[in-house]
């Protein structure tokens, strides 16, 4: 069935497509699968019949506020028959439908945002737990690599020291590495079946063969939002527009104070005699001029208008924050790669002939080992570091998702 134009699907297509990778068919198909795994999602949904609600709502407040009343009555007098039938209609006399239509409108844009803000937070989860998992099977990748050079190395171990070439005392140190090292083993692959439990609850078809968010992905996305653009942020937007519906409501209770007139025509027979009615009515505020429901829907917007400003406020704060902590992370990463340039990789081989040759003891070789894994490991969480950063500052300035407009 074709997306509807407003419909999240169509919504959660912007995702990731703001960015200068449209062009790119894989780019573009890949955020098609995400954005259809992020539809299918509880919250999005939940979010969506809460938005088709408001709407329905707002539609409601552009009714005509006053039907028109029949009335019907019949008595009788002595030997005539009498009747009446009357025609009364309230006349909305402050034009409280005016107001209600501006806040159906206002009512819609606070609905829509609401939809953008729970898209662009399902979204920006589904990516963190994206990143995490890959950084997990990562240093699982490594712990087993290690795990598996340890084994060979103890198998060397032995037949060194049967041909008198090593102490036992080698032997055992070796033993202490090796079971450690199947304790790290044990935690990185609980630690992956962690992650990947996460982006299932996320991305309901997702599986591990379907893999992580891929480079290509990464290699383009730039933020470039300024303070002045975060009110299009989805939640500013929806805090903004609450404070709107609220500040109209406030418009609505007052012209509801002010009293709204009936008028009715009647005609029937009364005693024979054809008998034709006018009447007019109109409530007396006297006893209650309803002054104290506009003061508190003033205050209800005023509330709202409050929160809007600190939101947008805080917004600005966390905005400089998250840019300046991806910029310190994406250059210690690029440091990083500079100072690895491959020599991490290259490393391991090296050692072991240095240690076969003897120009390193089995303990020395043994902490090189240990000390090229945690230089591996180092690489693994900076990137994780820079990514997550990234997609907070995304979040943060709202350019993860583009709010359909």
């Amino acid at each position: 069935m074709k997306a509807s134009k407003h419909s999240p699907r169509a919504l959660l297509c912007s995702v990731l497509l703001s960015i200068p990778l449209l062009g790119q068919a894989e780019t573009v198909n890949w955020a098609n699968w995400l954005t259809g795994q992020i539809s299918k999602h509880p919250e999005v949904l939940a979010a969506t019949e809460q938005a088709a609600a408001r709407k329905e709502d707002a539609q409601a407040s552009e009714q005509p506020l006053y039907n028109p009343e029949l009335s019907v009555g019949a008595d009788r007098t002595g030997s005539e028959n009498n009747f009446e039938a009357g025609l009364s209609q309230t006349i909305d006399w402050s034009d409280q439908q005016g107001a209600l239509k501006e806040k159906a409108k206002l009512i819609r844009l606070s609905a829509q945002a609401g939809l953008s803000e729970a898209v662009l937070t399902q979204t920006s989860e589904s990516l963190f737990a994206l990143v995490e998992w890959r950084t997990t099977t990562l240093l699982e990748e490594i712990a087993e690599s290690q795990q598996q050079r340890l084994d060979a190395l103890l198998d060397q171990v032995e037949q060194r020291q049967q041909a008198g070439d090593l102490g036992r005392a080698d032997a055992e140190l070796l033993f202490l590495n090796l079971s450690r090292q199947l304790s790290e083993v044990a935690q990185a692959k609980a630690a992956v079946d962690r992650a990947e439990t996460q982006v299932r609850e996320r991305l309901p078809d997702w599986r591990p063969q379907d893999g992580g968010i891929p480079e290509y992905i990464w290699s383009a996305l730039e933020s470039e939002i300024g303070d002045a653009d975060l009110l299009a942020h989805p939640s500013i937007a929806a805090a903004r527009a609450e404070w709107q519906v609220l500040k109209s409501e406030a418009e609505v209770a007052r012209r509801k104070a002010t009293a709204s007139p009936t008028v009715g025509l009647s005609g029937g027979r009364d005693g024979g005699e054809n008998v034709v009615g006018l009447t007019f009515s109109i409530p007396l505020n006297v006893r209650n001029n309803y002054s104290a429901e506009t003061r508190a829907a003033n205050r209800r917007a005023l509330e709202a208008e409050a929160r809007f400003q600190a939101l947008y406020r805080k917004r600005q704060y966390d905005l400089a924050g998250a840019r300046a902590s991806w910029k310190r992370y994406d250059k210690q990463l690029r440091r990083w790669k500079e100072l690895s340039q491959g020599r991490v990789q290259r490393s391991a081989d090296l050692l072991e002939k240095q240690w076969q040759v003897g120009d390193l003891s089995t303990s020395e070789y043994l902490q090189a080992l240990g000390q090229r894994a945690e230089s591996l490991k180092t690489g693994i969480e900076l990137e994780k570091l820079a990514q997550l950063g990234l997609i907070e500052l995304l979040s943060q300035s709202g350019e993860l998702i583009t709010p359909f407009q």
